[in-house]
């Protein structure tokens, strides 16, 4: 039985907690403006005209209400897992609310899996369409600069990832003010124009975005497809929460974040009214010539900082994977004393810059970007539409026609946002899909594997018990330090234990067999952390518990265990840790093709030692074989 865990809560005054809050969550939302209108009536063949672009304005404008402000705002911002949010955390906590219903548990917790996955897309996509978007301002400046757009973008993203080992806290004290700035000249080029063309303020009226999509006929899912660019971002609201605070995030979204992006589709929207030639880069030619170059700049620095926050949320989410089991141990840097969320794993940004790269130079343009992205996006919020019905229906034990019709609605809308995505699948729309599923299949295989070792361990390993009473100390020459063994099962005999029984015939003052437990809760009280159990003179059980978003420090953990006899200093303490060679073989397990991989993602695996900060000094490495 899990003890009540720890609630997390942001603390700071309100106004800087808002004010980061719209530097961080709303950057990729916010980038949105850059391509949208222009793929609405570009790519999606909608009729440039007078209604149908106030139809087309309504309809973003009622999407941006019914998805971000009704689903995200004020539902799933309540389904909070002690403070924390993201796809994996409401996993965890839908999880919790069917415990009794194994089936049902695991179902859901896949279900999250998915979701992180297709996360990972959008982590690809988001800084090559924001930054390939900002970049082809160089073509409105001189359509001669055109050549340069692919090589500009390769530049700022390279760039971009070369500096994340450096931590985000100097560039995140400037998000805020960068991004509020941002929000101000969308609200007010949106204003200028709408007073050239107030005639565009009909599409405030729902009815002709109604009328616009039952219009569409046959290219309503291209048009939709077009629409949810405007959305992609509105789960950021969500993944972050646990940084800023429900309340702040409300407050920048309906204080400043909506109406901004809400006067800036209705700018375009005027602006296009009057001259359908701007329809080449819409909002670039919102602004008077003179301010193309501060817009281009401006616009740069916002699709820098909406890169950094999947970016950096690409981080986190490889972080709750490892310690949930999904993926193996990478090297973790934390790029803060004072801010444990503020980390940088080394293995993630390679990966993600190899993929941004690869989507930059494969599409070539945002225009051809659009087609990509969506459907990763739009797939998660399904994911997280329905993990949310269990909470509320499970674990809040609101009313059953209640969180089902709320579901039926908001699963309704979801499904209309993929379906136009999906239209897209051999435009583009593969690419996070194929890059979701390769990541499916690599953190399922290492979950499914773990599993499969840990059995061949239990099964091929001595009964811990047994070997105690059988154990004559007495006949072993005593090291007088203290041994700490590292296991995953923590009822079998530490391999590294009977190699240093057999090998060296010696046996340790106090060994400690422990064993680190990740719960599916994002924090544990610390004053319960160790759990300290006698097993025979000179030797105790230790159980460590962590939750999904902290850090693990063994040494200082170990220091707060208490028993009768034990005594640990950091200066006489010995870490011995198993190694695993895992061999595939024929057998009931995955196939072996899959046992292959897990092998080989095992091998590559990071260190244990540095991954729960042990000491390298004190740190001993034995190897053992194990048969799947």
């Amino acid at each position: 039985m899990n003890p009540e865990p720890p609630t997390h809560r942001p603390t700071g005054p309100l106004a800087a907690l808002t004010l980061a809050a719209i530097g961080v969550v709303y950057g990729d939302i916010g980038t949105s403006p850059l391509y949208t209108v222009k793929e609405i009536f570009g790519p999606a063949g909608v009729p440039l005209d007078r209604p149908h672009l106030i139809g087309a304005v309504s309809t973003i404008v009622w999407a941006l209400m019914l998805v971000v402000t009704l689903k995200y705002v004020v539902l799933v911002l309540r389904a909070d897992n002690r403070g924390e949010g993201g796809v994996m955390a409401l996993a965890a906590l839908a999880a919790q609310s069917v415990a009794d219903r194994p089936a049902w548990r695991a179902a859901l917790l896949a279900l999250g899996l998915a979701g992180a996955t297709l996360f990972y897309g959008d982590s690809v996509i988001t800084p090559a369409i924001s930054v390939l978007g900002a970049m082809e301002g160089l073509e409105v400046l001189a359509p001669s600069l055109h050549a340069w757009v692919v090589p500009a973008s390769l530049a700022v993203l390279v760039g971009l990832f070369a500096v994340q080992r450096f931590g985000t806290a100097v560039v995140g004290r400037a998000f805020g003010p960068v991004i509020v700035l941002w929000f101000v000249t969308l609200a007010a080029t949106g204003v200028w124009q709408i007073l050239a063309e107030p005639g565009i303020l009909a599409a405030l009226n729902p009815l002709h975005a109604w009328h616009f999509l039952l219009e569409r006929g046959p290219g309503l899912l291209l048009a939709v497809g077009a629409i949810v660019l405007a959305l992609t971002g509105a789960e950021a609201l969500y993944a972050d929460m646990g940084h800023f605070g429900a309340r702040p995030i409300r407050l920048a979204w309906s204080g400043l974040v909506l109406p901004s992006l809400a006067l800036n589709y209705l700018g375009q929207g005027a602006l296009l009214m009057r001259d359908p030639a701007a329809l080449q880069n819409p909002f670039y030619r919102l602004f008077p010539e003179p301010l193309l170059v501060p817009a281009l700049v401006l616009a740069t620095l916002a699709a820098i900082i909406a890169s950094q926050a999947v970016i950096s949320g690409a981080y986190s989410v490889t972080r709750q994977a490892i310690q949930l089991g999904y993926l193996p141990r990478m090297q973790v840097r934390h790029t803060s004393a004072d801010a444990a969320g503020q980390i940088y794993l080394p293995a993630v940004n390679v990966a993600l810059l190899l993929g941004v790269v690869m989507a930059v130079l494969m599409f070539g343009s945002s225009s051809a970007l659009a087609s990509a992205y969506g459907i990763a996006v739009t797939l998660t919020m399904m994911i997280t539409t329905v993990l949310t019905f269990f909470v509320v229906r499970h674990a809040w034990r609101l009313p059953a026609p209640l969180a089902w019709g709320a579901t039926a609605f908001f699963l309704a809308v979801d499904a209309l946002l993929v379906a136009g995505c999906a239209i897209k699948l051999f435009d583009g729309g593969w690419f996070p899909l194929v890059l979701g599923a390769g990541l499916f299949l690599l953190m399922s295989t290492w979950a499914r594997g773990r599993t499969q070792m840990l059995a061949a361990i239990r099964a091929d390993g001595l009964v811990l018990a047994d070997f105690l009473r059988q154990l004559d100390p007495h006949t072993l020459a005593r090291a007088e330090r203290a041994a700490v063994y590292a296991v995953a099962d923590p009822h079998t005999v530490p391999q590294a234990l009977l190699h240093n029984l057999k090998h060296n015939q010696v046996l340790h003052r106090d060994n400690l067999i422990l064993t680190v437990h990740f719960a599916e809760q994002p924090h544990w009280p610390a004053a319960q952390r160790a759990q300290v159990e006698p097993l025979a003179p000179g030797f105790w059980r230790v159980g460590l518990h962590y939750g999904f978003m902290e850090t693990p420090d063994i040494p200082q953990a170990l220091q707060a265990c208490a028993a009768p006899g034990l005594s640990l200093s950091p200066f006489e303490t010995s870490f011995f840790l198993s190694r695993e060679t895992v061999m595939p073989t024929d057998g009931d397990g995955m196939a072996r093709w899959r046992e292959t991989l897990f092998a080989w993602m095992s091998r590559n695996a990071g260190s244990a030692a540095s991954y729960f900060r042990l000491p390298d000094n004190a740190v001993v490495e034995l190897g053992t074989r194990v048969q799947i």
